[in-house]
């Protein structure tokens, strides 16, 4: 048995390698083959080309990589030709991977998409070619197959593989300790992982926490950077302006269990502050043009997955979008700010209450420890394995019965 691999960004390499592993764990003979990265090498699959390191955001990078795009897709073409391959799955990457889906359906070859583009958010038309060229949806998310099946599309809930990597974490417990011991209560800023983010929303994060720092004489503040180059900059303009904020780098999981409030920049990372109940305010700014197009494109309610995950229902009904100081907006897990101006002055408003009012804290995380009980369960690797195989046994006996 063969299956062909397409991965195109690094946190796709580590979902698809962990999967790689559940499949050759269960069929030893298995072999693993495609376009992915160092991970999934290591776990054993026999690369092609290392995808990964072509990663790109925006239009423009595209169109720098588009001739070594084609190029790789004629390779892996070639290979579909020279193999018999079982099964192609796609993780992430769709530019991309639509069009090797293609591919691998002119040629009878079953494609299962493994953590599917977020059509539901933006651009549900997609959907029309995910219903054409996949023949299974692997959804991480739990309200995703519910959305596809009622737009004709096979779709199953395997849960999110980043609890897999939660679930087996270590830290550095004296760290921990020595975070939650200090006098007073501990304000964590999350500014982004990518430099545009950060770059985008430190200062904001800033200026609000020096707002709450003005309230609350005895808080803490501590920053959480997920790059050494990110650390140093910020670290450096810390120390220069004596600010009484204190950056870190590679603690950002100590950080979390530590922590009793958080202001964070949009994206999975809700997830793990998800995972370790930590009362957090969500904000993400965009651009003018974005601000403008966002309530003619943007189509589920929420952009924070945990708060989609607690919602009844994840589409927008609003011309507006969610905007938690409005008359009568709902009360979500995570209060977000999606934006293109300023907002410090809300995120300090909304930090100082919650580190005022313990009774409110503990409110949320009761909240989200009921979320994290019912979505944070680890074993999502295993059960796409185990859905991939089931698949691929009745296509097997089906051209033994034909």
């Amino acid at each position: 048995m063969r299956i062909f691999f397409s991965v195109g960004e690094p946190s796709g390499d580590l979902h698809a390698s962990n999967l790689i592993r559940r499949l050759r764990q269960q069929v030893p003979e298995m072999e693993c083959v495609g376009l992915g990265g160092p991970k999934m090498a290591a776990a054993g699959c026999e690369l092609v080309r290392d995808l990964t390191t072509l990663a790109v955001m925006g239009f423009s990078q595209v169109v720098v990589h588009l001739r070594e795009f084609f190029r790789i897709l004629a390779e892996a073409e070639a290979y579909l030709d020279a193999h018999p391959v079982d099964a192609v799955v796609l993780v992430d990457f769709p530019g991309f991977n639509w069009h090797l889906a293609r591919k691998a359906k002119q040629r009878g070859i079953p494609v299962y998409y493994y953590g599917v583009p977020q059509m539901w958010a933006w651009a549900p038309w997609r959907v029309r070619k995910l219903r054409r060229l996949v023949d299974l949806a692997i959804c991480k998310l739990p309200f995703e197959p519910e959305w596809f099946a009622r737009r004709g599309c096979q779709a199953e809930y395997v849960g999110h593989p980043f609890f897999d990597q939660l679930s087996s974490q270590t830290y550095d417990e004296s760290f921990v300790a020595e975070q939650s011991e200090g006098a007073g209560p501990l304000l964590l800023l999350l500014p982004g992982s990518r430099n545009q983010e950060v770059k985008t929303h430190w200062p904001m994060l800033r200026s609000a926490a020096e707002q709450c720092l003005r309230e609350h004489p005895n808080l803490r503040v501590a920053v959480g950077c997920y790059r050494q180059s990110q650390f140093e900059q910020i670290d450096r303009e810390l120390r220069a302006e004596g600010s009484a904020i204190t950056a870190h780098w590679n603690r950002t999981p100590e950080l979390m269990r530590a922590a009793d409030v958080c202001l964070a920049c949009s994206g999975s990372v809700s997830l793990e502050l998800m995972y370790h109940r930590l009362p957090t305010i969500i904000v993400y700014r965009v651009s003018r043009l974005m601000n403008f197009f966002k309530n003619l494109f943007l189509r589920c309610r929420y952009i924070t997955l945990v708060n989609l995950m607690a919602s009844d229902s994840i589409e927008r009904t609003k011309w507006q979008t969610y905007w938690p100081d409005a008359v009568g907006s709902s009360d979500v897990p995570m209060p977000e700010y999606l934006t293109r101006r300023d907002c410090s002055q809300e995120l300090a408003r909304r930090a100082s209450d919650l580190i005022a009012r313990p009774q409110e804290r503990e409110r949320r995380r009761t909240w989200l420890g009921k979320l994290k009980e019912q979505f944070a369960i680890p074993g999502a690797s295993e059960r796409a394995a185990e859905l991939i195989l089931q698949r691929l046994g009745r296509k097997a006996a089906q051209r033994r019965a034909a």
